[in-house]
């Protein structure tokens, strides 16, 4: 198979995670006879900087004609101010919507030997094993009216959690997809005593529940599910939730895994089915921590296991997936650590280090 992908790097750490992304996926096609051919293009901070623009639309254009999308980070101190015209997460908002990515998912998978590297107790999280299913192109990040104001009593500001029963359709329904392959269990996460378009959610989940009979719908309020996450995490198996409530809940759900570093994701343009291939970007959930760029020592598993969600949901290569998985885990169960996953008695490595070993690995 001869595959061309975009690399967009990004700020911060991106880069160094990113090589380590493709070394892997190189090791891949060496093992399997698959090419993937590289484009690597600016976002974000590198992009305002060099084109004036959080993401150029020659990237958006290239992008749209690849076969998928691999991204780093965005962002940093240098282009945090609040009333700059142009921010970093410009870029990474415009790909979502131009590229029509509305499904993003974020597994939650806890390794056993990785049980005692949270603040949590093992037997809490012991055999912990979720996923997140986050509407990506709607609510508060993309709804209008949003703009801030000057009164005669002060600054106002607003932002809208805008959803059209088509965004909540479509974003349920590949929470139920999901879930059918899963436990057959799917939470619908919403704040439908406060919000009304919470309210509009739970209908429109309930209607879709009567497509997924072998499915059993629950619905969460999101100060609830955000108590479960830490209080009782292997209840849980599939969510499904708005935008702002899942970018919160999976960065607190992260911290099951021992660290953000551990968690990747796939941003879907379509509803995923067994044997279809869909357009995606992957990226790991972690920022661009600019103060460890260029140190060697941030964890690039994230964006490791975001390759192998790639294989899978993109390309159609359910056996690439899981040889990178496997890869993964048994280089955990070897005892190599990054920093943030380090305890007592294991091998502590950098970035490149981590890569190469599990590219080896990867390879055969």
């Amino acid at each position: 198979m001869n595959s061309n992908l975009i690399v967009l790097s990004g700020d911060g750490v991106g880069p160094e995670v990113i090589e380590q992304a493709v070394k892997v996926l190189k090791a891949i096609g060496k093992r399997y006879g698959h090419v993937f051919n590289f484009n690597r293009r600016l976002v974000g901070g590198a992009a305002i900087d060099t084109e004036g623009t959080a993401v150029s639309k020659e990237t958006l254009a290239l992008c749209q004609k690849a076969d998928a999308v691999l991204l780093g980070a965005v962002g940093g101190p240098k282009w945090d101010d609040p009333l700059a015209k142009v921010r970093p997460e410009d870029g990474l908002l415009a790909l979502r919507k131009t590229l029509g990515l509305f499904a993003n998912l974020r597994p939650v998978h806890v390794y056993p030997v990785l049980v005692d590297s949270t603040n949590l107790k093992p037997e809490v999280i012991k055999g912990v094993d979720f996923v997140f299913v986050r509407e990506l192109t709607g609510g508060l990040y993309f709804g209008r009216p949003k703009k801030r104001w000057q009164t005669e009593k002060g600054r106002k500001a607003v932002d809208s959690m805008l959803y059209s029963e088509q965004e909540i359709e479509r974003i349920v329904r590949v929470g139920f997809e999901l879930a059918r392959r899963r436990q057959k269990k799917l939470i619908s996460v919403d704040k439908a005593n406060v919000l009304e378009s919470s309210r509009l959610w739970r209908q429109v989940a309930i209607e879709v529940a009567k497509d997924y009979p072998d499915v059993t719908l629950e619905h969460m309020l999101v100060d609830a599910c955000s108590m479960r996450i830490i209080q009782n995490p292997k209840y849980l198996d599939t969510l499904v939730t708005e935008n702002t409530f899942g970018d919160i809940l999976t960065d607190e759900a992260s911290m099951l895994a021992g660290s953000m570093g551990m968690l990747p994701s796939a941003s879907l343009a379509g509803v995923p089915q067994p044997g279809k291939r869909i357009f995606g970007l992957y990226e790991p959930i972690h920022g661009s921590a600019p103060r460890h760029t260029g140190m060697n020592d941030v964890n690039p598993i994230a964006t490791i296991l975001s390759v192998a969600m790639m294989l899978r949901y993109s390309f159609n290569l359910e056996k690439e997936a899981q040889a990178i998985e496997k890869a993964v885990e048994d280089t955990l169960n070897e005892g190599y650590r990054t920093y943030d996953i380090m305890s007592k008695g294991k091998t502590k490595v950098g970035t490149g280090e981590m890569g190469d070993i599990i590219a080896g690995k990867a390879g055969g």
